[in-house]
This record gives C-alpha cells, sequence and structure tokens, in this order.
C-alpha cells in the first residue's frame, strides 16, 4: 500500500474524506516538509503556521484560491519576485479578489470590507437572524426531520449574508439557487476556475454590477450603497469592477465557510453522547462549543502563500517562489500547541487561538458574522427539539455514511438527514410571514418588458424580448460576454457603454416592447 506520505492531496479522494491522517503522516517529518515528488513545502506546525501567516512581506496571498499544487505563471527568478507576481497578476485564478491580495491594494479593499461586520452591523442583522433561524427550525421539527446541507445550512446562510447587505428580496432566491448548485472553492470534480456564465461568481457579478450602479445614483441605507459611495484610505474612489468583484466574493465565498461551520457542528452535537444535552440545558456554552468545532473541524482546511522573498519558515531556508500549502486544520491538531489535540473540549483553555479563520492581515472578515449566525440558529434548534439524531434510514451506518464534500480547500458535508423530536410544549410552525423567498414567477403573457425595469436576464428569458435585442443589437442574445450583465438593466448597462447603448436605441426598444405587449392584450 502507497504510504500516505506520497499520496496527492489535491486529487486523493479518500485523503479528501480524511485529511487529518494524511497531515499527521506529514507531521511525522516535522513541521515544515516537502512531500515526495510535489513542488511545494506544507506546513503543519501551529507556531509555523502563526509565522506564515503574518509575515506579510516574504509571503504572497496570490494563490489562495488556486492553490499550492498548480504552477505558475511565470519562472521565478531572484531573491525578490514582487514585481513578477504583480505582472502576472491577471494570470491567477481570482488575483484581484481580496483574498490574493498583497499589500496596499489588499488594506484598500479590507477597509471597505470593515463597513459589512461593524458590531452595530451584526447587531441590527441578528433579529433577521433569530426571524429566520425559527421559521426554518420550526419547519423541519414540524416535518420530523431534515436534510440539514441543502435544506438549513446553505439557504440560511446565504439569506443572512443577502439581507446584510442589502440585495432585493426579489433576487434572493435566484441566489440560493445559484449557490445551492455551486460547487464547493477548491473543488476536485471540477475546474478550480472562475469563468463561464453559469459560475456562481459570473452570475451574481452580473447582478452585483447592477445593484452598485443604482446605488451610485440611488443610494440607500443598505452596507451596497455604502460600498457603491465609499472611498479608499487615501481618499480615491474605487473603480466600480473592484466593488462588484469585493461584493460578490464576500457573497459568494463568504457563505460557504459558514455553512459548513454549522453542518460540522451538527455532526458533533448528533455523534457525541450527551452533547447536545448539555448544550441544550445550557445554551452559554455553544460559543465554545463552537470554538472548538471550528479547531477540530474547521471549515477552511488549508491555505496558500508563494514565497516573494528569500525566507525562512522556523530553522527552514524558503527560496523565493516557493509555493507553500498552509494546513490550518493540521496547526489546530497540533500536539506541541493542544492537549488531547483530537478530542473536542469544549472547555478547552485559551481556545480562540486557533487559526481556523486564518491569522494576521487576512484572518476571515466574516467570521463574527459566522459565529452570531451559527450560534443563533443553534439556540433554536436546541429550544425547538428534545432530540436531534441521524435518520437511520439515510445513514444505516451512522457517521460512518456521511460524505465529504470534493474539495481541497472546504471540510464540508456534503449532506446529513436528521430526525427532529419536538421539544414539550412545541407550538408547530411560525405564523409570522415567511422570510424564505419563493422562486420568481414568471414573466406573465403581455406584461410590459422595458429597458429601464426589466433585467437583461428577463428580457432574454423572454422569446418576443430576445427576437426584439437581436433586432437592434445583432448577436448580442448569444454574445457570451452578455452573461456578465443579466443582472442589469439596459439603462444600467448604458453607463458603461453608452456610445452602443443610446438614447434613441434604447427608446425604440421601449417603444417595440410595450407594442408588442398591446398586440398580446388585444
Amino acid at each position: 500500500m502507497q504510504p500516505l506520505v506520497e499520496r496527492d492531496y489535491f486529487t486523493d479522494y479518500e485523503i479528501l474524506k480524511d485529511p487529518y491522517a494524511f497531515f499527521e503522516a506529514l507531521r511525522e517529518h516535522g513541521p515544515i516538509y516537502q512531500p515526495p515528488g510535489r513542488d511545494y513545502v506544507v506546513v503543519t506546525g501551529f507556531e509555523e503556521t502563526l509565522e506564515v501567516l503574518r509575515n506579510h512581506d516574504a509571503f504572497s496571498a496570490i494563490i489562495g484560491l488556486q492553490g499550492a499544487a498548480a504552477p505558475l505563471p511565470f519562472t521565478p527568478h531572484g531573491h525578490d519576485i514582487t514585481d513578477q507576481v504583480e505582472a502576472h497578476r491577471q494570470e491567477f485564478i481570482g488575483g484581484n479578489f481580496v483574498v490574493n491580495l498583497d499589500d496596499t491594494p489588499h488594506t484598500n479593499m479590507r477597509a471597505l470590507i470593515n463597513t459589512l461586520f461593524t458590531p452595530s452591523r451584526l447587531k441590527a442583522n441578528e433579529s433577521y437572524i433569530r426571524e429566520l433561524s425559527d421559521q426554518m427550525v420550526r419547519e423541519a421539527v414540524a416535518n420530523g426531520g431534515v436534510e440539514m446541507i441543502g435544506t438549513i445550512a446553505t439557504p440560511f446562510v446565504t439569506l443572512v449574508i443577502a439581507d446584510l447587505l442589502g440585495v432585493p428580496q426579489e433576487d434572493r432566491r435566484l441566489f440560493m439557487d445559484t449557490i445551492a448548485k455551486a460547487p464547493p472553492p477548491g473543488n476536485l470534480d471540477g475546474q478550480n476556475e472562475i469563468a463561464g456564465e453559469n459560475h456562481p461568481f459570473v452570475i451574481m457579478g452580473s447582478y452585483f454590477a447592477g445593484y452598485i450602479h443604482d446605488r451610485r445614483a440611488n443610494p440607500r441605507g443598505d452596507i451596497l450603497s455604502e460600498l457603491a459611495n465609499a472611498t479608499y484610505p487615501d481618499g480615491t474612489k474605487p473603480e466600480l469592477q473592484d466593488v462588484v468583484e469585493l461584493g460578490m466574493f464576500m457573497f459568494g465565498a463568504g457563505q460557504d465557510t459558514s455553512a459548513k461551520l454549522l453542518g460540522n457542528a451538527m455532526k458533533f452535537i448528533v455523534t457525541q453522547p450527551g452533547l447536545q444535552d448539555q448544550l441544550r440545558a445550557d445554551p452559554k456554552l455553544i460559543p465554545a462549543f463552537l470554538e472548538e468545532v471550528l479547531r477540530i473541524e474547521g471549515s477552511t482546511k488549508q491555505t496558500a502563500r508563494l514565497a516573494r522573498k528569500d525566507t525562512r519558515i522556523g530553522d527552514v531556508a524558503i527560496p523565493a517562489g516557493t509555493k507553500v500549502l498552509v494546513a490550518l486544520s493540521a496547526a489546530n491538531r497540533d500536539p506541541a500547541r493542544w492537549s488531547n489535540p483530537n478530542e473536542l473540549e469544549i472547555d478547552r483553555p485559551k481556545i480562540k487561538e486557533h487559526v481556523a479563520f486564518g491569522r494576521g492581515k487576512h484572518v476571515c472578515a466574516g467570521a463574527p458574522l459566522a459565529r452570531v449566525e451559527v450560534r443563533v440558529i443553534l439556540e433554536k434548534f436546541f429550544e425547538h427539539t428534545a432530540r436531534i439524531a441521524l435518520d437511520a434510514s439515510k445513514h444505516p451506518n451512522g457517521v460512518a455514511d456521511l460524505l465529504y464534500e470534493p474539495s481541497f480547500i472546504i471540510r464540508g458535508l456534503a449532506e446529513m438527514s436528521l430526525e427532529l423530536s419536538p421539544a414539550p410544549g412545541f407550538s408547530g410552525r411560525s405564523d409570522a410571514p415567511s422570510a424564505i423567498p419563493r422562486a420568481a414567477a414568471p414573466v406573465a403573457s403581455g406584461a410590459v418588458l422595458s429597458t429601464r425595469e426589466t433585467k437583461l436576464g428577463e428580457l432574454l428569458d423572454d422569446s418576443a424580448g430576445r427576437a426584439v435585442l437581436d433586432k437592434h443589437f445583432p448577436g448580442m442574445a448569444s454574445d457570451p460576454q452578455v452573461a456578465m450583465a443579466k443582472g442589469m438593466t439596459l439603462r444600467a448597462m448604458q453607463a458603461f457603454a453608452p456610445a452602443q447603448f443610446t438614447d434613441a436605441a434604447l427608446d425604440a426598444i421601449d417603444a417595440e416592447l410595450a407594442r408588442l405587449a398591446s398586440a398580446a392584450v388585444h
């Protein structure tokens, strides 16, 4: 049998299911180790992980999304490759996303992000979180059970971040469905690419472009308006594309780790004897429990850095151009830092020192939100249930039947079906209006479409509207670039291409669409 250290972390599904045994095998060779035949080093030590994550001068975050195994788009040369990294930034996967940025561009973006997760914002958002979680949990308990990941965890965190940002109600169902169908970041079963008209970032990016453009012209009292009209610390205004990419990344990537944290926490609740009774009896223990879940089975297994200068990790020399896999999940189980590292202990001292959310300038900005939303929904589960258990009909072998998503970045369950026994006095489904959006109704026959009110995607989905577009803008309906604008109206697109989308052309489209609607009625 092939030794663990010789197997490939990035393609081996068995290692995906149990990364901990793999990382422990590497740890036997020291806290910094280059596996045989690999062109990257793996850091498993806790102190060494802190060293890398805090050293922003020597280590670039540019390979954070593509990972340490992907080849660099250039051949490094010299003792400092900072200029090479920047010259090729566009060739890295997600090179301009905040998770991959360095130096001043990263500082500027984080200044914008700081407007999202302030204590006052989270406090205001918590009432919505409580209402939504109460409705979702009551519905699940009334049904006697639920598939936790797809029915609760993913839609719950998607709707929470949508509410926090100010995504319009009418678009939230589309976002829920888009996220639900998307592969996890670092997906092993497909390309780790951010491209193609059906990729969630592309779909959501088109909508965020419309939101930001609208908020710049018509600011409201929401975070999208603040982002749209924000300035960098030096007083300059961000480019529209920078704000759009920030908004869609925070929405699309940030929610995934929260959903996985909820699923991972629930796995311990239903498998560790006595745990749920302890938490149900004393909900004040939930925050400490979540920190321990983050340590022992956090949502992010690893991140990656590129040495852009000759440096050291511990006593190991690291030449410029070296790719580094930072094994967060291994650092959080390092026996040199944690006693009984493979055991879940709610009262573990100094538990918040874990690195599940990273450390340094790139520490997860959404960590405060994740802690709030998962705590609140767990409180609702314990309030409304007397017992939570794995559904034996779906998981006859218990926890052994639980499968993890094929990702080298994310540690999260693909599905988990639960049986829910109601608490004494459980009153059933909530009578409050549903906070969960329904699927959008199709455009009614004869409805008046327009360039000012109708999103491009809706025009393209309507046969008559599509024909009008093709008449006035030949080839537009089949242009793959159009996918990036489906969430915008043509009037909003005018701001980006005024020479193409003139007032005269758009007025002519509106007149024809109105005639078609009138003819349909008569």
